[in-house]
């Protein structure tokens, strides 16, 4: 038993998860199946009683989430846990924080920066899911990183569909300041820890394969082509809300 805690737990040293695989997209379209019957049911959500139950469980599941990603690297020592890769320094891992006390107290801030963070800063993530190379589905993290990831979508859109949300121009700029603070807290621990530090993937490329990989070394185009293309992918998700207040203009 205590080797099978030891493997479920731990990663390996050969690869095992390859993407665009079926293990790559079977947690996406879990994530999609519900999202479908949040909408599909966003009506009777928003009228039952115990609606909030429904909330409160995405909120625990979100620090759930999160936190088990902490308590796996203290409870399996080979894991090696050290500042270099495990500072809680990620677009992803603030997002469900976030997100977790927004669907909790219904907060419109909160919102507007994961609307914007999961849709633009947790997408390449699910596309290269670089970060569980060596562990595959017989893995505790492989399902920690995927409920981690697609659980930011549910609650967003869960706000969306059952509680009418929706961001705002002004939603874009808040929710890029933060990104920004958040940038500057990364580069600051690159530069402090040094050789092997790679947070927010500014300093370099990471060693397994990423969409990032198309990014130069150098850290000023690095930086910029980061930075133009978060922007422009704020815009692209605002996109949708743009065109239908267009429309709604026009008729009105």
């Amino acid at each position: 038993m205590k080797n099978f805690f030891h493997y479920f737990f731990g990663q390996g040293t050969e690869v095992e998860f390859e993407n665009f695989t079926f293990a790559h997209l079977a947690p996406i379209l879990v994530a999609a199946a519900l999202i479908t019957l949040i909408y599909l049911y966003r009506d009777k959500l928003a009228a039952c009683k115990n609606e909030h139950r429904f909330r409160y469980a995405i909120a625990l599941i979100m620090i759930i989430s999160e936190m088990a990603y902490y308590w796996r690297l203290v409870g399996i020592t080979d894991l090696n846990p050290n500042p270099v890769d495990h500072l809680p320094i990620a677009v992803c891992g603030w997002a469900v924080i976030f997100g977790s006390y927004m669907v909790v107290g219904k907060n419109q801030y909160l919102f507007d920066i994961c609307y914007f963070w999961a849709l633009c800063g947790t997408i390449f993530a699910l596309i290269t899911p670089t970060v569980i190379t060596y562990t595959g589905p017989t893995r505790f993290r492989y399902y920690q990183f995927w409920t981690e990831h697609l659980i930011g979508y549910v609650g967003v859109f869960y706000m969306i569909f059952v509680h009418k949300m929706r961001p705002t121009v002004k939603s874009i700029f808040r929710s890029w300041s933060w990104f920004a603070i958040l940038a500057v807290v990364a580069y600051a621990a690159n530069r402090i820890i040094g050789p092997g530090a790679n947070y927010l993937f500014m300093a370099r490329p990471e060693d397994t394969p990423s969409i990032l990989d198309i990014l130069p070394p150098n850290f000023a185009l690095r930086l910029i082509i980061m930075a133009s293309v978060v922007t422009a992918l704020f815009f692209i998700s605002y996109l949708p809300w743009y065109l239908i207040d267009r429309k709604a203009k026009k008729k009105s």
